[in-house]
């Protein structure tokens, strides 16, 4: 509404006053046409920063979706061990009153009543488990993208599907068309992907090639799988020789174009579907260590 008065007024000077020159009202147009393209780019800016906001509700939701799963799986197991520790209990107490069941099997019922209730434990240490690892994930999504800044969303995109955290990386920051040796201005965002990484010293990931599907093929490389293959190794190297990354904590993989997250009639999608994804790597030593300690 301001902008608009401002317009009516402007208009309006050259009858109202006839004594404004020319250039005065020239100057102020060109005030107006600066303020109207403040206002676009703040407007543009605003709209950027709430579609990125939607974006982390959308995967808070989908996390909040995987657990809400997981307690109904949970809650129902706690059901059942309550159903069964009632049982055992009242079956056991007739049997101890009707003095038909030895002293031994007396203590086989109750070890069995003593493994209900670490099953019981083992179900709360395995949610307490998932609990922590969402919230390492999202914690491990935020820093990546307070690392990386305000990247174009086409370049790179940061998301947690199904627990696993994934960074994928446009091809055209990373290579130029058919090759595999590393940009410099990629090396600048593989480094700040690499910081975020560093401090977090039990996580592993693997960097997975992806290419569309448009046949490849030059003196060096077979095809689509080599393309991909080369450049996770590059990536790869680059992590561990120029930034310092513990090469155990690393794998490089090849998928082609074979796991497309586009569609390859077009060039958009193709586009897409060229691109470099950093996967971390769920910590599963936590889970086995829980199903060691129920087996024990």
């Amino acid at each position: 509404m301001k902008l608009r008065s401002l317009v009516i007024v402007l208009l309006s000077m050259p009858f109202l006053f006839s004594c404004v020159s020319s250039k005065k009202f020239k100057s102020v147009l060109k005030d107006y046409d600066t303020l109207r393209s403040q206002f676009m780019s703040v407007q543009t800016r605003l709209s950027d920063c709430n579609n990125e906001r939607a974006d982390l509700l959308r995967q808070l939701a989908s996390s909040r979706g995987d657990n809400e799963n997981l307690q109904k799986r949970i809650a129902d197991l706690d059901k059942q061990i309550d159903f069964l520790k009632e049982n055992n209990t009242t079956v056991l107490k007739q049997l101890q009153d009707m003095s038909i069941v030895s002293a031994s099997q007396a203590e086989s019922i109750r070890k069995s009543l003593d493994n209900i209730g670490a099953k019981d434990a083992y179900i709360q240490d395995l949610q307490s488990a998932i609990a922590r690892k969402d919230s390492m994930n999202m914690a491990l999504v935020m820093n990546l993208k307070g690392a990386i800044g305000n990247l174009d969303d086409q370049d790179i995109n940061i998301k947690v599907d199904k627990g696993v955290v994934y960074v994928d990386i446009s091809d055209k920051l990373l290579f130029k068309s058919g090759k595999y040796d590393v940009n410099d201005q990629a090396k600048v965002v593989l480094g700040k992907v690499a910081t975020v990484l560093k401090n977090q010293p039990n996580i592993e990931f693997m960097v997975e090639g992806h290419t569309d599907s448009v046949a490849y093929k030059s003196a060096v490389l077979l095809d689509n799988w080599d393309l991909s293959v080369k450049r996770a190794t590059a990536v790869v190297r680059i992590l561990q020789k120029e930034y310092g990354l513990n090469p155990a904590r690393m794998a490089a993989a090849g998928r082609a174009e074979y796991v497309p997250v586009a569609t390859n009639t077009t060039a958009e999608g193709r586009a897409a579907n060229r691109r470099t994804r950093i996967v971390i790597l769920p910590q599963l030593d936590q889970f086995f260590k829980l199903l060691e300690k129920k087996d024990n």
